[in-house]
């Protein structure tokens, strides 16, 4: 019975996300946004045009990145893994980008062994089902450590699994992957501080190593910036709190350096990548809306869908739902103000600290915007929103030290928390009345407000009865219908926007994409119109593409394509991509340089160069006949002094694609061998080419530069000098004669 009492809790928490997901238990539905695949971008809305003339309906909008970054980078890092090779470079995007260096594929992350044995949607579904599970489980034995209720804890659990934050973010994978780790880790630090004699006890601490090493490994860096802040914050109050001792401090300095030597393999690529990129020359302006949490969002803590939901298409709140929405439930946040006003523990205390902190900093406050002011690396490209996820957790952490509190205190009634709440609510509801709101808007408002005030009327009834009750059973009734409460609040928030669709919604072959697939070989493609698509979606037809969507790439591929768009040798920032790069202007002759094939259109294009291929639906596809070949000798050499001299020589109007080659770091110019390159094989880490030359040559290579790319020769083993050609392309000296050249890449 005891064995059966203690893991009762537990157990309800994975009945609870069995639940959640009923969807892809019983209806095979997919967590993730693939609707949005078929019913907003072409070709896959003229595969289904016949039935759907205006699209297939989709339920949120908001929600794309999953389809256009998450999914497709897991897929192609473990693509790369079962062809025993490190998925090194993603040659689909931005003409070649680093792909293990972006740290959002995840690339190492352990839960990807499900990828191994399971179809790839199917390995999907449950790596995506394993962020609440794991994070409700590990915050349920975080809070039973503490000494917790095993009701309080399991409310805890529910709190952060299926809270704002939790949900919002739930679908892209990397994000709650690596937030779901710090409960683990705060769990760690207080069996560590307790350590008193250096006895034989490596499980804490190896339990420590592994949580960071996980956390770090699931690929969202911002995220695991937090957990480090919070992880560190808490060992010394702990450690403090415990008398200062040697033998914690020991452990957790060893545990940190053993975190740092094996996530080496991750973070060295990553922050070379972060160093050669784009990313602070292309950050938004922290003064644009939205980019703090506006002051009148603060009602979403409370209100989810005060400002309305992008999935009912009714929002009318500042720039992004997601971003904003810290609710965690009623119940809770009403527990979570009993801890504040009722228990005077030094770790309510912390969680307090920690989450008016993390509020502070995440709105428009003076201090929030001190870091984006003195321009500090990292943090001022990084948007402060995400701190809710440091509020969420400390919610639900607070929440359930409120309701322990309640549970134990029986005989005193607790009201003035819901007086704070109803008081809330009530201001919420005064203030469409007070403000000059659209009337549309205050519709929407008092509808949504309806659901909220239900709750917290349903549980101020139920508490009472629990409060008068004096009959344990029934107090224990009581107090499980207040989670059954909550249950029911924050599920009905979550399926409300979360997405579940059918497999054939995702990435579904067109006759237009087949077409591509089997015709595009080792060249690239381009889109005209947005709507064609987008960014990254080529990664999961293996297409290669000029466009990408990412918070990083390569600086001098941004600042080719800014200067290609803005037809000068310009390259001053700010580039204004916004983490999207899309060249639609298909008559630049640079687009030929780039290895573009085919280009795909909604409209008609008349341009020589140009000839249709190829149309489905509204989708038409072009070839071009001046592509430059991916592999070239170059005529002539043309040297540059530096990347502004480079600039400015490939935007002149004499400069010729395909026949000169403009190299930094050569100081030959002139004239050179002629002959022939022919890509024998072409693949993700590897590029060789046969070259036939009777004098010395020059061999471009129109893959972007990165120095993680090395050369050589095969047959002698002679390594090779890659020069930046062209600005942003590869560009090696060959002697003369018959060789095999090998591109390849490596770690560092």
């Amino acid at each position: 019975m005891f064995r059966f009492n203690k893991l009762l809790y537990p157990f309800l928490l994975v009945f609870l996300v069995l639940v959640f997901f009923y969807q892809f238990f019983l209806k095979g539905f997919l967590p993730i946004p693939a609707d949005t695949v078929v019913g907003l971008y072409h070709p896959y809305r003229d595969f289904y045009a016949k039935d759907y003339p205006r699209g297939i309906p989709f339920k949120n909008f908001l929600i794309t990145d999953p389809v256009r970054q998450q999914y497709p980078w897991k897929n192609l890092a473990i693509k790369g893994f079962k062809d025993a090779q490190l998925p090194l470079w993603n040659p689909y995007s931005f003409s070649g980008t680093p792909h293990l260096a972006n740290i959002q594929s995840g690339v190492f992350y352990p839960l990807n062994i499900l990828f191994f044995f399971l179809p790839f949607h199917l390995a999907w579904s449950l790596y995506i089902i394993s962020q609440p599970l794991l994070a409700g489980l590990f915050t349920y034995l975080y809070l039973r450590n503490q000494k917790l209720d095993g009701r309080a804890a399991v409310l805890g659990g529910i709190a952060f699994s299926f809270g704002g934050f939790s949900i919002a973010w739930l679908e892209w994978g990397n994000i709650i992957s690596t937030a779901l780790w710090l409960p683990l880790i705060l769990l760690v630090i207080d069996k560590i501080t307790l350590f008193v004699k250096p006895k034989i006890s490596f499980l804490w601490p190896a339990v420590f190593v592994l949580s960071l090493v996980f956390s770090f490994f699931a690929g969202h860096l911002q995220t695991f910036f937090y957990i480090s802040i919070v992880s560190f914050a808490y060992f010394f109050f702990e450690w403090f709190r415990s008398g200062k001792k040697t033998i914690p401090l020991i452990y957790a300095a060893l545990s940190v350096v053993v975190f740092l030597t094996l996530t080496a393999v991750q973070w060295i690529p990553s922050l070379d990548f972060i160093l050669s990129s784009a990313r602070d020359l292309d950050k938004q302006i922290f003064t644009s809306p939205g980019w703090f949490i506006p002051w009148q969002h603060l009602v979403q803590f409370i209100i989810p869908d005060f400002f309305g939901n992008p999935t009912t298409l009714n929002y009318w709140g500042t720039w992004n739902y997601a971003e904003f929405v810290g609710y965690s439930g009623v119940f809770p946040i009403t527990m979570a103000a009993l801890a504040l006003i009722a228990k005077r523990d030094k770790k309510t205390v912390f969680f307090c600290v920690m989450f008016l902190l993390s509020i502070i900093f995440s709105l428009p406050t003076v201090l929030a915007k001190l870091p984006y002011m003195l321009d500090l690396p990292f943090i001022s490209s990084s948007q402060p929103t995400r701190l809710l996820f440091v509020s969420c957790f400390s919610i639900s952490v607070l929440s359930a030290f409120g309701f322990d509190y309640a549970l134990k205190n029986r005989g005193r009634l607790f009201i003035f928390p819901f007086i704070i709440v109803g008081g809330l609510l009530a201001i919420s509801f005064a203030s469409l009345f007070i403000f000059n709101i659209e009337p549309q808007n205050v519709v929407v408002a008092k509808r949504n407000i309806i659901f909220p005030v239900g709750i917290f009327a349903l549980t101020l009834a139920i508490f009472l009865l629990f409060y008068k009750v004096r009959n344990k059973r029934l107090g224990m009734v009581f107090s499980l219908l207040l989670v059954l409460i909550t249950v029911v609040d924050l599920f009905r928030f979550g399926w409300k926007f979360t997405p579940f669709t059918p497999r054939e919604y995702l990435f579904p072959k067109t006759q237009a994409l087949v077409f591509l697939e089997r015709n595009v070989g080792d060249y690239r493609v381009m889109t005209t119109d947005s709507r064609i698509m987008p960014p990254n979606f080529s990664v999961a037809h293996r297409i290669q593409s000029i466009e990408g969507y990412d918070p990083l790439f390569t600086q001098r591929y941004a600042e080719f394509v800014v200067a290609m768009q803005r037809g000068k040798p310009d390259i001053s920032p700010p580039f204004n991509f916004n983490r999207i790069i899309t060249p639609h202007d298909s008559s630049n002759r640079l687009i030929d340089l780039l290895g573009v094939k085919y280009v795909l259109s909604l409209d008609e294009v008349n341009l020589p160069k140009l000839v249709k291929v190829y149309e489905e639906g509204q989708t038409k596809i072009y070839e071009n006949k001046r592509v430059v070949p991916r592999a070239f000798l170059a005529e002539e050499v043309i040297s540059a002094e530096d990347r502004e001299d480079a600039i400015k020589k490939i935007m002149d109007p004499s400069f010729e694609p395909g026949n000169q080659a403009v190299v930094e770091g050569w100081d030959k110019t002139g004239g050179m061998g002629s002959g022939s390159a022919k890509i024998l094989k072409y693949s993700a880490d590897r590029v060789i080419v046969r070259v036939e030359l009777k004098e010395n040559g020059f061999l471009v290579l129109t893959d972007n530069f990165y120095p993680s790319w090395k050369a050589r020769i095969t047959e002698s083993g002679q390594e090779l000098t890659i020069y930046p050609t062209d600005y942003t392309l590869r560009g090696v000296a060959i002697p003369k004669g018959t060789h095999i050249v090998e591109f390849y890449a490596t770690l560092l």
